[in-house]
């Protein structure tokens, strides 16, 4: 009897896990504080910041350059240099394409372009709204992959040029949205309750006391007046009868010091984008301007560098060329500012004086191809091992001196 009264083992499932909470689908029904990109770029700090960001990257040049004997040199007619600065071949051009990539970058999961390719040849670039991309990840943790799904299509990472924020496994990255909800959120319902006090002309919230019990007739009159007084139209006076009074229960927006926290809320908004709160404001100097060149833009590009190198670079490419923003007339100072710079670089035989035109986008100027020294110097030829002296005009090699013949050039030294 003991064999049948034995009861079997009872096998539960396991309930130790975590319930993953990286599904949009989850994260809208749970998750009350979901900032979309539609509503975060209805927050001005936000919307200027990456407008800013975005106009910076579109205006500077991308460049391709190649290593060729222990030379770097710039690439003018490869086509995908026009893809990147001026037509892309989609029905965007250079600066909307940049414009949509960095929204995506910034406020989605990344800034994705899907490479035309016709042969082994780049034809165009296509942005893809990063709400259509979906990454499908292997369960490998170790040797990555990943396969993109875009109109029920599968890709391959090769495929798209991928402008990716934070990323873990390079097929996706995690915006502000994701990482700073709770203060978008704010930012947002302040607009919002801004927006509820001018529809309803400023007045408080509250409710209504009243002494005796009001007939049905009076609570509709009441009803009425009490909607025409929320209406922030001219006739938003109400007359209370006798008994009944009004109790307050909200505070308005200077009591709520409204004014102040947008402030500092958009402070705070400007640190996610290494961006002072003065160039949002208008009442930049140019050290702020230099600051959300190296801080903010320059860093920016060099992901977007980096993930040009990556996927707009052949296979046979990657090992000579590469691709470069040039930050020439990001770095630049103010006038005075690169005139003392040229200066010194020229008196330190740093710079020739044309080089430093060159630098300003000025002509050359014949003669000037030349660096100056002193009589008072002695030269030092590193290859050769020769010291000369243009005041004795004598050269010097080991321990034997030699005189140097004045030539028809001038004063040399063979």
């Amino acid at each position: 009897m003991g064999l049948f009264n034995r009861k079997k083992q009872e096998i539960r499932a396991d309930t130790s896990g975590v319930v993953s909470f990286e599904d949009s689908l989850l994260k809208a029904l749970l998750d009350k504080t979901t900032v979309t990109k539609e509503i975060a770029l209805q927050i001005p700090t936000v919307a200027s910041a990456i407008d800013l960001l975005s106009n910076i990257v579109a205006s500077t040049p991308i460049k391709l350059y190649e290593l060729r004997g222990g030379k770097v040199e710039e690439i003018t007619n490869d086509t995908r240099i026009a893809l990147l600065n001026d037509d892309t071949g989609d029905t965007l051009n250079a600066h909307d394409f940049w414009r949509a990539i960095l929204s995506d970058y910034y406020l989605g999961k990344g800034g994705y372009a899907y490479i035309n390719k016709k042969r082994g040849q780049f034809v165009s670039l296509h942005y893809v709204d990063e709400t259509f991309v979906t990454p499908v990840v292997s369960v490998d943790h170790i040797f990555k992959d990943y396969d993109l799904l875009v109109d029920g299509k599968t890709y391959r990472p090769y495929d798209f040029l991928k402008i990716l924020r934070n990323s873990k496994d390079g097929a996706s990255g995690i915006g502000i949205t994701q990482e700073n909800s709770e203060l978008l959120n704010v930012a947002y319902q302040t607009l919002v309750f801004e927006s509820a006090l001018v529809k309803k002309g400023g007045n408080k919230k509250g409710f209504l006391k009243s002494a005796k019990k009001l007939s049905d007739q009076a609570m509709e009159v009441l009803k009425a007046a009490w909607k025409r007084l929320y209406s922030n139209n001219e006739e938003n006076m109400i007359v209370l009868n006798d008994g009944v009074e009004f109790q307050e229960s909200s505070n308005t927006s200077v009591e709520m010091q409204l004014n102040e926290n947008k402030v500092t809320n958009s402070d705070e908004l400007c640190k996610l984008f290494h961006i002072s709160a003065k160039v949002i404001r208008g009442e930049a100097t140019d050290a702020d301007m230099q600051s959300v060149a190296k801080l903010a833009a320059i860093p920016l590009m060099k992901v977007i560098e980096c993930a040009l190198n990556r996927d707009l670079l052949l296979e046979k490419e990657k090992k000579t060329r590469y691709w470069a923003f040039d930050v020439k007339e990001l770095l630049k100072g103010n006038l005075k500012e690169r005139m003392e710079a040229y200066g010194v670089a020229i008196d330190k035989k740093i710079m020739t004086p044309n080089e430093a035109r060159y630098a300003e986008d000025l002509p050359d100027v014949e003669g000037l191809d030349v660096i100056s020294m002193g009589l008072a110097d002695v030269i030092y030829d590193i290859k050769s091992k020769t010291y000369y002296t243009p005041n004795t005009k004598m050269v010097v090699k080991g321990t034997e001196m030699l005189p140097v013949e004045p030539t028809e050039g001038g004063n040399n030294a063979d």
